[in-house]
């Protein structure tokens, strides 16, 4: 019994954080900085972390319904802290590229231990990014185009620079040292 509350816990932690990541990013999304860039860039890449170390630590299956439950509460809170448009493109876009991230995490979890991680993180945010931006901003007379390379290219360095915290984090909750 004890085993099976120590994995909730880490379960409601890994909810916690993706609801907290996910509605922080489309708060921010919404204040650009340039042509190219949102506050959000900035903040949306550490869910795909959190995607990323409850799948290799709980298994798919607990990482989809992170992502279940997660999408769901990030949406309803984005709903009432951000617009209805965001929103909606933010549910769409989450969905989407946190499934696709744990498929592809499972594909390459034997292999070496950043190749997961760090493909799938990619993949995932490449869609995420299309979705995202092509629903939340298209006819809005904004540089759509250019926001979404400057995210992408945010989110894919991001992505090879949380193979350090994953590695870390891993290391920490299989009770071994990171290196």
């Amino acid at each position: 019994m004890r085993d099976q509350r120590s994995s909730d816990g880490g379960l409601w932690l890994a909810v916690a954080a993706m609801i907290l990541v996910v509605t922080a990013s489309n708060i921010l999304v919404q204040y650009p900085i340039n042509d190219f860039l949102t506050y959000g860039a900035f903040t949306y890449p550490a869910s795909f972390l959190v995607t990323d170390l409850t799948t290799r630590l709980a298994g798919p299956a607990r990482a989809r319904r992170v992502a279940w439950i997660g999408f769901a509460a990030a949406v309803a809170l984005s709903a009432l802290l951000s617009e209805p448009r965001i929103a909606l493109a933010s549910g769409a876009a989450f969905i989407s590229g946190q499934l696709l991230d744990i498929a592809v995490f499972q594909r390459y979890r034997d292999g070496a231990w950043w190749r997961a991680p760090l493909v799938s993180s990619s993949v995932g945010s490449a869609l995420d990014t299309v979705i995202f931006f092509g629903l939340a901003f298209a006819g809005t007379g904004l540089p759509v185009l250019s926001m979404m390379l400057g995210d992408l290219g945010v989110k894919l360095a991001l992505a090879v620079l949380f193979l350090a915290p994953f590695r870390v984090v891993l290391g920490i909750a299989l009770g071994r040292s990171p290196a």
